[in-house]
């Protein structure tokens, strides 16, 4: 076959005409993406003042699938189509879960004093002997919004988008280590879910509201968004919270746990002069929730110990399925055939006979050593050429067992003398009782 250089192939890899053309395409490339990130912003922004914040699971998605289109601006339609393939099995899941998590709470009385009595106990002897949520709204809460409302605000939100974004650039990054922090989102959000039913507990706004502890102001998670003009988020933030959610899901605090899984997850892969500015992110959520009365204490540090639990038991489990698939591709498919000792064409000694010692024979005869039967005796004149007696024989070069001597004639020993040979000298020649009154 023939190979013909296209036009292409002649040109030479350091030729200025196909750097220059390397060049445009990139430069092409990156135009392409900057045009395709800036529409997606002016979409984005334009849509947080219709529809507000992106806080369903399936509005989110829409949101991170242009986005990572608009980033691979460059690349076939067919390829966009792995993200849905990819991400559609976790937006069920999370649909499923704000769903069951709305009805965890029918039909069962919440629990209220357990997180008060634990809130008072850990921390009473810092906020004069009342919960966290109440100490901080008495010296924090003002009128007039403040400057840290708007960052609670922005921390709150941060809840709904963090997770699934650093999921999204590790999809684009690492398919293997965006797999493995969704394996960990996921059973997290089942531990949680499954404690939502078993153990429906309130958050300190509704525990406030029924006189369980000082009144406290509510709203504070969103009233911040009002002071940079989105008044419509906070308004969506806390419908989705009065109709979509579950109002007494407070034990654990996912928000906490989202929080500190984004971070803990990251922990092992940077340096560590870096862990004070990322654990100031589940701190700052920490903060967050309880001056806004959304959780006690006591949920927050049961969300961090499920993250615990999470990372540990997933990660246990990965150990063991990557064990059991390395002994499963080290154990042998199957044992060969095993191989007969005897040489082709030899039969086996047949089982039960026992050698018998050389028998004396008259007249000069040579010995017979016989297998199992008396054989017919060998004439010694055989080996000796011309008919010559035995005598005449001329010293020969002693022939043992197994040796690869061959000739044709009678004049030496051929293959079969060779493996019986090496059968006689296997066999035992103890003599037997019948072959002793022989001798005799």
């Amino acid at each position: 076959m023939t190979l013909t250089p296209s036009a292409a192939d002649h040109a030479a890899p350091d030729d200025p005409a196909c750097t220059t053309r390397a060049a445009h395409t990139g430069l092409g490339t990156k135009r392409r993406r900057i045009i395709a990130m800036i529409i997606w912003v002016a979409a984005f922004v334009g849509m947080l003042f219709v529809l507000g914040l992106p806080t369903d699971p399936v509005y989110a998605f829409v949101w991170l699938w242009a986005i990572t289109i608009a980033w691979h601006i460059d690349r076939p339609w067919r390829s966009h189509l792995t993200f849905a393939r990819d991400w559609v099995a976790v937006v069920v899941l999370l649909v499923l879960y704000n769903v069951s998590r709305g009805v965890a709470d029918k039909d069962f009385a919440p629990h209220v004093t357990e997180m008060i009595h634990g809130d008072e106990a850990m921390f009473g002897w810092l906020t004069g002997g009342v919960v966290p949520t109440v100490w901080l709204q008495d010296h924090l809460y003002h009128v007039h919004i403040q400057w840290y409302d708007v960052a609670v605000s922005f921390v709150y939100f941060s809840h709904f988008v963090t997770a699934l974004i650093v999921a999204v650039v590790l999809w684009m990054r690492n398919r293997a280590r965006w797999a493995s922090f969704i394996r960990r989102f996921i059973t997290l959000n089942v531990l949680g879910l499954a404690t939502y039913f078993l153990y429906p507990a309130a958050p300190p706004w509704m525990a406030a509201q029924d006189f369980y502890i000082q009144s406290i102001h509510d709203g504070l998670a969103t009233r911040g968004w009002s002071a940079i003009g989105l008044h419509g988020a906070g308004n969506l933030l806390n419908a989705a919270k009065i109709d979509a959610a579950n109002p007494v899901a407070a034990m654990p605090s996912l928000h906490s746990a989202y929080a500190l899984i984004v971070v803990a997850f990251f922990l092992p892969t940077v340096r560590k002069r870096w862990w004070p500015l990322l654990l100031a992110y589940p701190l700052a959520m920490t903060f967050t929730l309880v001056y806004a009365g959304e959780h006690y204490m006591t949920d927050v540090l049961v969300g961090w110990f499920y993250v615990l639990v999470t990372m540990v038991g997933v990660s246990a489990a990965e150990r063991a399925w990557a064990a059991w698939k390395l002994r499963k591709a080290a154990s042998p498919v199957g044992l060969p055939a095993p191989v007969s000792p005897v040489p082709t064409g030899l039969s086996p000694v047949p089982t039960g006979l026992s050698a018998m010692p050389a028998i004396a024979m008259p007249g000069g005869s040579a010995p017979i050593t016989s297998v199992g039967a008396a054989t017919a005796p060998a004439d010694v004149s055989d080996g000796v050429p011309n008919g010559g007696s035995a005598a005449a024989v001329p010293d020969r070069e002693p022939v043992s067992a197994g040796s690869s001597r061959r000739s044709t004639g009678s004049e030496g020993w051929s293959a079969d003398d060779d493996a019986a040979a090496e059968i006689a000298a296997s066999v035992s020649f103890e003599p037997s009782v019948a072959s002793e009154g022989l001798a005799e």
